[in-house]
């Protein structure tokens, strides 16, 4: 049995039990999945027992995992207690996340802002989807995204707005007259894929999603292979291989918001909404927020 125990394989324990699973976990501690199991073979290894058991498609902790966890937390609470009596200083990470769709064109000018602003400060970036954005700042995992909101009532403060632009693959042909329109989108819950279903059913078409993915990659895919249309926020620049879809209607515009988490320094905040402010008045074909509505 071993004489002592890795203070980040405890943290990794907290984090499974306080997360409700492994993979949310790995997220929060963002280390890999395969690597927070290791944490765990390694805990299990050196305690000599059990500490998780399958219970259908989840894990759940055994009684000894229960212990080990109390244990876990006690330590911890010790370990991080003593380090702020002793006034050590965190190396401080800045956390930003951003939607696929303008990670390419903001995260750069974002970057750059806060290394300028916090020198001291180191800055990682997570790329996703903005409802699991959204979440990640509601978990304090992120600082502060940059997330897509269709609907135009999503919190945060409003940044500016996106153009939505049909896309479909080059020579691709439109079908017949009353044909079916075949759609690819994100799988749901997506606000763009319920924007783009409403058009085309609002002009009389019929429509089926012929494909769908978790990612744009995997949407952009679908599309280059000449599987159907889809409805895509610019940012700048067109996706390498499409070409715009002039026969289906205007589909407006989406708001693009940036979101912080609860007990962000308000100066971090602020710099980033400034940054953001001005990556869109530095491009005339976006929609800039005006300052008055930023705050909405």
């Amino acid at each position: 049995m071993t004489t002592s125990l890795d203070l980040e394989h405890l943290r990794t324990l907290i984090a499974i039990a306080e997360c409700g699973g492994f993979s949310k976990a790995a997220a929060v501690r963002h280390i890999s999945q395969p690597a927070l199991s290791q944490h765990v073979r390694l805990l299990e290894r050196g305690l000599k027992r059990k500490l998780f058991e399958k219970e259908g498609r989840t894990m759940r902790f055994t009684h000894e995992g229960e212990r080990v966890l109390a244990e876990a937390r006690r330590i911890i609470g010790v370990h991080d207690a003593s380090l702020h009596r002793l006034e050590v200083e965190r190396d401080r990470t800045i956390v930003i996340g951003s939607t696929e769709h303008s990670a390419q064109q903001i995260l750069p000018e974002m970057i750059r802002a806060m290394q300028a602003a916090f020198p001291d400060c180191a800055t990682r970036f997570e790329i996703g989807r903005s409802t699991q954005l959204g979440e990640a700042v509601g978990k304090g995992v992120v600082d502060f995204a940059f997330v897509l909101d269709p609907s135009g009532h999503g919190a945060g403060h409003l940044v500016g707005r996106l153009p939505l632009i049909w896309y479909a693959a080059r020579g691709w042909s439109p079908p017949e007259p009353g044909g079916t329109w075949p759609l690819i989108a994100f799988e749901e819950p997506c606000g763009l894929r319920e924007r783009a279903l409403s058009i085309l059913t609002g002009e009389g078409h019929h429509v089926e999603v012929a494909a769908q993915s978790t990612t744009l990659e995997g949407v952009l895919a679908g599309v280059r292979a000449g599987l159907g249309v889809a409805l895509l926020p610019s940012a700048g620049g067109r996706p390498s291989g499409l070409s715009v879809c002039g026969d289906l209607p205007d589909a407006g515009t989406t708001h693009l918001r940036m979101v912080a988490r609860r007990g962000l320094a308000a100066e971090v905040e602020e710099t980033a909404l400034a940054a953001g402010v001005e990556f869109f008045a530095q491009r005339p074909h976006l929609q800039l927020v005006p300052a008055a509505a930023q705050g909405a």
